[in-house]
């Protein structure tokens, strides 16, 4: 496979990626109680848009229909956040939980931005590597602003009383049996 062709394929899941997080974000807007965590993730739903658009210009200067490859990454990322929107934590706590999962979309989002501008400048494709880097610069302005205002916020969950332990989900014992699979399969490896 040329080099292109694999530029195309992470293209499709950036964009695909960007399409899922178009309908995600919404969901930490409202879910998040603090109005700064609030305003940054309603931000970065904007610059999502507007990174969208970038990547429909990107596949019309690579003479490609700007259709994406479904980023199975992506959605597993978002799951995660859609269960820290499901945890029982209040105030604080439950902020905390969600920036933890923003923060890893944005990681995620930062490394497939970064392999696509190495293979696009490879290819020389400069235009392309523009429009790239300025999704990249937005995502990790949006990662730096999200890591500042996890501080107080998760300052003020240190303070917050240990809340009792409820019973586990269905969910919760179902990801503890795959986490003791997982451990269990990488002892032989460690």
């Amino acid at each position: 496979m040329a080099l292109r062709d694999v530029l195309i394929d992470e293209l499709r899941d950036m964009y695909s990626a960007e399409n899922q997080l178009v309908k995600a974000l919404p969901k930490l807007v409202k879910g998040a109680n603090d109005k700064a965590l609030k305003k940054a993730f309603q931000d970065h739903l904007e610059e999502t848009k507007g990174q969208v658009l970038r990547l429909r210009s990107v596949f019309e200067l690579m003479g490609e229909r700007a259709t994406g490859e479904h980023c199975n990454g992506m959605e597993g990322v978002i799951e995660e956040g859609a269960d820290a929107l499901e945890k029982e934590e209040e105030g604080a706590s439950f902020d905390s939980g969600i920036i933890g999962a923003a923060l890893r979309t944005e990681h995620y989002e930062i490394a497939g931005y970064e392999a696509c501008i190495g293979m696009a400048r490879t290819l020389g494709k400069s235009k392309v590597v523009s429009l790239l880097t300025a999704n990249l610069k937005q995502e990790l302005a949006a990662a730096k602003k999200i890591s500042a205002l996890a501080v107080p916020i998760m300052k003020r969950s240190a303070a917050e009383p240990k809340a009792d332990k409820k019973p586990k989900s269905g969910k919760e014992k179902y990801s503890d049996k795959k986490s003791k699979e997982d451990e269990k399969k990488a002892e032989g490896a460690l």
